[in-house]
This record gives C-alpha cells, structure tokens and sequence, in this order.
C-alpha cells in the first residue's frame, strides 16, 4: 500500500469527533447535531449594545433556554428565528427583564447593557424598560387618542407638564409636546396618514397603523433598544411591508431586535440572525446572508429549507 493509499485511508476512517456528530433524526424531525461553540460567535467591530453570557431561563421544571451567550451589534436589526418553543421569545423578554412578571420563571447568567449588568439588584426596571422598549405581536394601542398613546410614556416619566396646573404653574409643556408627538409619528411612518385627526380614538385607526402607532409610543420616550415580537405576524401584506421598511429604517438610530417566524422576513429586513432550535438551544449566530445561504449548522440548514419546523 502506498503512502498516498494509507493517508486516504486514515482520512476516511471516523474520529472520536465525527462519530459523536453521527446525524440522526429526532420525533420534531430535526436532526440530532452536536453544536459547536464558533457556530455562535459572531464577530462585528466595535463594543457590542447587549452581551449576553451563559443565559438559563426555567419556567417550573421547563428548561426554556439554555447556556445562550451572544453580542448584539449597535444600530443594526438582529433577527431570532425559529420553531415554535424554541425559546426565541424568551429570550427576547430577558433584554429587558419581562419575564420577571412571571412568577414561576427563573434567570441564570448575565445580560449587560452597555456594559450594565441589568440583573444585579437594585435596577430601576421602569428605567431599564423606558431604555429597553417593546413592541408586541399584536398591536395594543391605549383606548385614547392618538395624541395622548404618544404623550403617555413621556408624561407618566415626568417629562411633560401640562394641563391646567402646569399652566398656573408656567410649566406647561404643550409646545413640548406637540413637537414630541409629531416627531414620534413621523419617525414611526405615521404622521402623514393621522396628522388632521391626532384628538380620534387610536382603536379607530387599521392594524397596520395601530402596529406603527405603538412603535411611535415607544419611541416618544427616546429608547436605546427596541424589541419587536413579531411585529407583522397580525398584518396583510401592504402593511407587514412598511412596517419591514419602517424597522430597516430605525436602525440607523436605535438597536432592533426581532422575533419572526418568516425566515423571508428575516432575510429581508436583519444585518445578522440568531436561529433558535428545539430544546431553547442557539444553534447558530451569524452575518445573515451566510446563515440563509451557507449555515454551519446541518440542522439549520434543515430549517431554512423546510425539512422540519
């Protein structure tokens, strides 16, 4: 046998590593693949907006998420895919510490931001969820006027005075206000379609609007971070697109997280992806053009082109 032959054939025969990463197929049909550490370590310039490290999330005895460590960029959308239960938007509610309004959840590991770790005692949640905002999957706009669901956030924190005791006072902030209102509305694509009726009800305005009115109410209170929860998954078409374009615009000021069951939509709209899988496992964390078009991760790979999920 020559030498040639010999390295072939010490090349064909499986190592200790290969063998522990013999692919089967589970009961979810997705296939059983041991995850290696650098498929998720995404690498991008510059100090990172939220560090995550070691997260564990239970609710009882579920074991929701386990050991997540990720970096997400600054002023960019970072999209988290994947199945149903597979802990995407547990994790989503741990960047601004709502699950904490679930009693039976517990958190182990370390979220910062920006280099705050926000699960040391004495956090001032309001401070951290005015910073930290959410949008959630179906549109809950306040059963008030349109002016008010914007003012709300920066009146009830104090940064607005008006009405009849701040005007006796000479502290009225109606100028204030109305700026702050406009501008919300305008940053939220909405200010040309609801500019002439800001005193109606905001429960008479569409889905679609109603979905970019609470991104406004969250903006009025100049956040650093906005999570989405599947902010489209309620909306036709015509709407899910402005808002794909409305999000693409905010990060170039704000930090956007999102939870999507449309993997179109995550390729459409994110600068890098995070693909969850059963078992609160992050598989993979990558650019999002490599993770649609070259994923490490044989069961990522499943998922993107409809093997399982």
């Amino acid at each position: 046998m020559s030498e040639t032959d010999v390295t072939q054939t010490e090349t064909d025969e499986p190592t200790a590593e290969t063998a522990a990463e013999t692919q089967t197929t589970t009961t979810t049909g997705e296939t059983d693949e041991r995850v290696r550490e650098e498929w998720t370590q995404f690498s991008f310039q510059g100090e990172p907006k939220l560090a995550v490290d070691d997260l564990d999330v239970y609710y009882g005895d579920d074991h929701a998420l386990k050991g997540v460590s990720m970096d997400i960029p600054r002023e960019s959308v970072t999209a988290l895919i994947g199945p149903s239960g597979c802990g995407k938007s547990t994790f989503l509610r741990c960047l601004n510490r709502m699950n904490d309004r679930i009693n039976a959840a517990r958190i182990d590991g370390s979220v910062e931001l920006d280099g705050e770790e926000i699960y040391q005692d004495g956090v001032d949640l309001v401070e951290l969820r005015k910073r930290v905002g959410m949008v959630f999957q179906a549109p809950n706009p306040f059963p008030k006027s349109i002016r008010d669901n914007i003012a709300y956030g920066p009146r009830k924190h104090g940064e607005l005075n008006t009405g009849l005791v701040a005007r006796l006072l000479g502290r009225d902030d109606s100028e204030e206000e109305e700026a702050l209102v406009e501008r919300s509305l305008k940053q939220a694509a909405l200010w040309d379609e609801v500019s002439d009726r800001l005193d109606d009800n905001a429960l008479g305005l569409s889905g679609g609007q109603q979905q970019r009115l609470c991104i406004a109410r969250c903006l009025a209170v100049d956040p650093d971070v906005i999570l989405m929860d599947e902010p489209a998954s309620a909306l036709d078409p015509v709407a899910t697109s402005k808002i794909e374009d409305l999000i693409e615009d905010l990060a170039e000021d704000y930090t956007v997280v999102v939870v999507t069951h449309s993997m179109q939509q995550a390729a459409r709209i994110s600068d890098q992806t995070a693909v969850f899988l059963t078992g609160g496992e992050l598989v993979e964390y990558d650019d999002t053009e490599k993770i649609f078009e070259n994923p490490e991760s044989q069961r990522v790979e499943d998922y993107i082109t409809g093997k399982f999920g």
